[in-house]
């Protein structure tokens, strides 16, 4: 029977009693919340909202990164009838007012480490409430009836994305729109519960923020329906990733694939050295092709380091390269990939972690019509697509006949299978009228060692020709050029890369799911190729300029080291830094650049 809303699953959260819904750390400390504390908490928060007149179909704030609190709010949120605005903890505070502004909102729900804002709405501070909550007791008739509440038509969240022009734009998901994804899902798990026992607990690790859509889904709404905890990793250090899941006994990582391809990349830097780096090149080779079991005795080493019952990748957000695919399918580990967009509550297709077909992104999930436009856009229509964008109050639609452009291109094979070509509007029409898609550029750079990642963006009178722009683990132009002339060797003809260029930043602007941002990205390699790097536009320049502590520090050595000088004790001086403090500096350096530092 179809759910009614998405306050079915919070009832859920009951029945597993005593069992474990989330674990995080603050600090060096660990601590977890069970569904019957997460119950209350949720149930405390409805009640916090009434006192502030929260009533339903108002507008909630929910910003900040993942926490205990911040799930424990959302079903709050939900709880009261309101409508939830999750916002994502590095979200600008001019975009976040914006936000606040379009979508009438009349309470915030605030992480500690979130500044107020001049002139908002008034907040509440969510952690400041956890000792009121762990003593709190739900009342005997606070449970939620199955047939209570609201339709699946009403609106469950409004998510804000920036779209192409920066301008938040607030897509309006109802709690139908989540279910139509969920309820498929949940038939498809139940061959496999009697398989669960062995597994038991389940336990998702996600490096995937709340305020994404994909965080969410994977975070909020598939645990309830295996009584699985979710553990909150902050880090994006591959070393303290990998850890984490073997201290947990996880059983599956959810991430978006930039973090995949870094997991990828660490897991290869441990096997640097002769006989090290051939024995993994002649092990993954061994284990094409064979059986799941045979490819993880093969790997048995590196499955120790993740732990036994560790099992599965799951990504989400974009595509997954090929290549990263590859390589954890061939160490003996499942790869669960999905494609979808925010304007379909995270999911159009799926793919089975036993049966996948390389390349794909799996089958249409039941339930929803799927078909290619003539210039193979992929279109979409069923209950999961978003009604459209909330503007001042209104709800503006945005299909056609329920058609939803999602603006992406696809190919649909014989038995189903969706495959992901690029985004239709980054593809390059060369002079001769040939398509290009970056895509398939970028993946045959990626080859070359040396590249730590790239982005092909339209260059040229009316955008006809590729243009690399290069993160290169070393310095200098040689390997960059050794880079272009690799990927060149294996692209046909149309395809050829004839101008390139080194970022020269740490690192590209990135979205919060660790995405290039291209429009960005195409505005500064402009100015540099055209030797006017100077007269970057004021907007363009906001978004390098340091966003913290960590950055400016590391300008700071970056411009010592370009004047000739020495990074010496003289800066330990000028920083006034004690031991304490440099083993943290350390640490952040990993977490930023995901790499192992000896403090030596």
């Amino acid at each position: 029977m179809p759910r009614k809303n998405l306050l079915s699953l919070f009832s859920d959260l009951a029945r597993f009693g005593g069992d474990v819904a989330v674990i995080q750390r603050r600090g060096y400390r660990r601590e977890k919340l069970t569904y019957k504390e997460l119950y209350a908490s949720a149930l405390f928060w409805s009640h916090a909202l009434a006192g502030r007149s929260v009533v339903p179909g108002d507008r909630v704030l929910l910003w900040g990164p993942n926490s205990a609190e911040w799930v424990a709010c959302f079903w709050g949120v939900l709880l009261r009838g309101a409508v939830v605005v999750p916002m994502d903890s590095r979200a600008s505070s001019d975009f976040v007012q914006r936000a606040i502004k379009d979508a009438g909102v009349k309470l915030i729900l605030r992480d500690r480490q979130q500044g107020e804002l001049p002139g908002a709405p008034p907040s509440m501070i969510i952690n400041d409430f956890m000792e009121m909550v762990d003593g709190l007791a739900p009342p005997a008739d606070a449970g939620v009836g199955a047939g209570a509440g609201p339709a699946r038509t009403t609106i469950a969240e409004i998510l804000y994305t920036s779209g192409t022009t920066a301008e938040p734009r607030g897509v309006v998901l109802t709690h139908g729109n989540f279910l139509a994804n969920l309820e498929p899902l949940e038939r498809g798990l139940d061959e496999y519960r009697k398989y669960e026992r062995w597994f038991h607990p389940v336990r998702f690790v996600t490096l995937v923020p709340l305020s994404h859509v994909f965080g969410q889904f994977m975070a909020l709404f598939v645990p309830p329906l295996l009584g699985a905890a979710v553990v909150f990793e902050s880090s994006s250090n591959p070393a303290e990733i990998i850890r984490t899941i073997k201290q947990e006994r996880a059983t599956a990582l959810i991430a978006v694939p930039r973090m995949l391809d870094l997991l990828h990349a660490g897991i290869e830097r441990e096997f640097d050295g002769p006989s090290k780096s051939q024995w993994l090149k002649r092990t993954l080779e061994y284990a094409r092709g064979r059986k799941f079991l045979t490819r993880a005795w093969a790997f048995r080493r590196i499955h120790r380091r993740f732990g036994w019952k560790f099992w599965a990748f799951i990504s989400g957000g974009a595509a997954l390269v090929n290549e990263t695919e590859d390589f954890f399918k061939r160490l003996g580990y499942a790869v669960v990939q999905g494609y979808g967009m925010t304007e379909t509550a995270s999911l159009i297709s799926l793919n089975h972690p036993f049966r996948a077909t390389e390349g794909s992104v799996g089958k249409i999930l039941p339930g929803r019509e799927c078909q290619l436009s003539e210039d193979g856009e992929i279109l979409v229509r069923g209950e999961n697509v978003s009604g459209g964008y909330w503007e001042q109050g209104t709800v503006r639609p945005l299909g056609d006949q329920g058609w939803l452009r999602t603006g992406d291109l696809g190919e649909l094979d014989a038995q189903g299978n969706l495959r992901f070509r690029g985004r239709k509007k980054n593809v390059i029409v060369t002079p001769a009228g040939l398509n290009v898609y970056p895509e398939d550029l970028e993946a045959a750079l990626r080859q070359h060692p040396a590249v730590r990642d790239c982005a092909v963006i339209p260059f040229g009178p009316g955008g006809a020709e590729p243009c690399a722009v290069l993160l290169m683990m070393e310095s200098g132009d040689h390997a960059a050029r050794t880079a272009v002339a690799g990927g060149n060797a294996s692209l046909a003809e149309y395809q050829q890369i004839h101008k390139w260029l080194v970022w020269p930043d740490l690192d590209f602007p990135r979205t919060p799911t660790g995405k290039p941002r291209l429009s960005v990205i195409a505005s500064r390699a402009a100015q540099i190729l055209d030797g006017r790097p100077g007269s970057v536009p004021e907007s363009v320049v906001a978004e390098f300029r340091p966003s913290s502590a960590l950055d400016q520090l590391l300008e700071h050595f970056s411009t010592s080291r370009g004047a000739g000088s020495r990074v010496n004790r003289e800066h330990d001086e000028e920083l006034n830094l004690s031991s304490l403090d440099r083993v943290e500096l350390l640490s952040a350096l990993e977490e930023r650049f995901h790499v192992e530092l000896n403090e030596t």
